[in-house]
């Protein structure tokens, strides 16, 4: 049994230790925080002050359509490819066999891991809008403020969820960030998080309605559209976020591995190794 106060502070001090390490990696901090504000600038200056208008859906700026859009795409990347390239790679280093073997518990590893990728998801989106506040005239209604921070939260959940399972099931650490890009950038295109298409074919309309990160957009974005008459309550969109990350969480638990695995390529380097002996 962890004493709660010290479950809380050795889950801190872990979530301090993951976001050192994940600022130190410059290249996933360029990735996670500015690509996604690089496309904001890039389609702001070259769309300006078009109207986007999506079958169902209020009237979109194009500043109001993409900087929430992107910045739902950077928190699900901060926690889903992060957590999920992070862990892969710790199990294949021996990093998690001698966080296994340390004093500090599980579950305050398994806090300050995902409660560090959702600060960061913070941080990303956070950027994101304010860069869209200052500049492009996007703004939050008070009244809609709760069903940002509820829709913010389900979607960083649903991702960390994603990424442990990601992170579980890729076979090797190095083959985790193709694993990640080959099914989180397509999700993106399928989910219109770059590409407003009013009228998509079927099965890309499946694929967007099914998985969970363009329900995350379009609650995001009705949280920040003004021309929205309503609190952007989305009790749908939730339920199927809430719905992956409870998926994503159960593949972990049924797969998550402590130890290194051993490769195909590894086993006949050591027989042969023996067999030399």
């Amino acid at each position: 049994m962890v004493d709660r106060s010290g479950l809380l502070g050795l889950s801190w001090r872990q979530m301090r230790y993951e976001s050192k390490s994940f600022w130190r990696t410059p290249i996933a901090a360029f990735f996670t925080i500015f690509f996604p504000l690089m496309f904001l600038l890039l389609f702001a200056a070259l769309f300006g002050d078009e109207l986007i208008e999506i079958p169902g859906r209020s009237p979109f700026s194009v500043a109001q359509f993409y900087a929430p859009a992107l910045a739902a795409f950077a928190a699900g990347s901060a926690t889903y490819t992060n957590i999920g390239v992070s862990t892969a790679f710790a199990r294949d280093q021996g990093i998690l066999k001698r966080f296994r073997g340390a004093p500090l518990p599980v579950p305050a590893y398994m806090i300050g891991k995902i409660s560090s990728s959702v600060w960061i998801a913070f941080v990303a989106s956070a950027l994101m809008l304010t860069v869209g506040a200052l500049f492009y005239d996007v703004s939050l209604a008070p009244e809609r403020l709760p069903a940002a921070l509820i829709t913010f939260l389900l979607g960083a959940g649903c991702f960390a969820g994603l990424g442990l399972a990601l992170g579980a099931l890729a076979p090797t650490g190095e083959g985790s960030p193709a694993i990640a890009n080959a099914t989180y950038l397509p999700l993106a295109f399928a989910s219109e998080v770059f590409i407003a298409v009013g009228d998509p074919p079927t099965w890309l309309k499946v694929i967007g309605d099914v998985f969970p990160l363009k329900h995350f957009v379009n609650a995001f974005q009705d949280a920040f559209n003004p021309l929205t008459d309503d609190l952007a309550l989305r009790p749908f969109d939730w339920a199927v976020m809430a719905g992956w990350g409870l998926f994503g969480a159960l593949i972990a638990w049924r797969f998550f591995a402590w130890q290194p695995r051993e490769t195909g390529a590894a086993k006949p380097r050591r027989g042969r190794r023996q067999a030399a002996d």
